[in-house]
């Protein structure tokens, strides 16, 4: 584990790191909680399996992200705050307009995570060590949700139409 250091600037620099991937485990809190929803409400559906997996993904981002704020001597959050609540309310909506409209909405939260991700990765005061797990972990798994559910999307779209 890496000690806490006594220099003020990398310790500010330390603080506002923690605070970002405090902000993204948030997110990532809120992902799982999310799909949980989504899971609950389309069990019955063939396309549950990927649901599970990137409820999965989300629950390894959101260790990834609480075992390096511990290493930063941070404490990480454990509730997905006030973005989780709007987040659920607005996959609730969803799933009440049907399975299209609740694969789109999930689409819609990874984007966000993406934008968040890439903005971690733009910020000057995010560790290197921050940034190298975003680029090389994270992010990727986020791209790759969006890739699934665009897929589920069209699938759901197909189904929809040929009722």
């Amino acid at each position: 584990m890496s000690t806490i250091s006594k220099d003020p600037k990398e310790r500010a620099m330390t603080e506002h790191c923690i605070d970002a991937c405090n902000s993204l485990l948030r997110g990532e809190i809120s992902a799982v909680e999310t799909y949980g929803q989504a899971i609950d409400k389309y069990a019955e559906e063939p396309e549950i399996a990927i649901l599970i997996r990137i409820q999965s993904e989300h629950q390894k981002a959101d260790e990834l992200l609480r075992d390096n704020i511990l290493e930063m001597h941070g404490v990480p959050q454990t509730e997905s705050g006030a973005w989780g609540a709007t987040a659920k309310a607005i996959q609730a909506a969803a799933n009440f307009f049907g399975e299209s409209s609740a694969i789109r909405s999930l689409q819609q939260g990874e984007e966000l995570g993406q934008s968040a991700y890439e903005a971690a990765l733009d910020d000057d005061q995010v560790l290197p060590e921050c940034k190298t797990m975003i680029r090389d972990q994270l992010l990727p798994m986020v791209n790759e949700h969006i890739t699934r559910l665009e897929n589920l999307n069209e699938s759901a779209s197909k189904s929809a139409s040929k009722r």
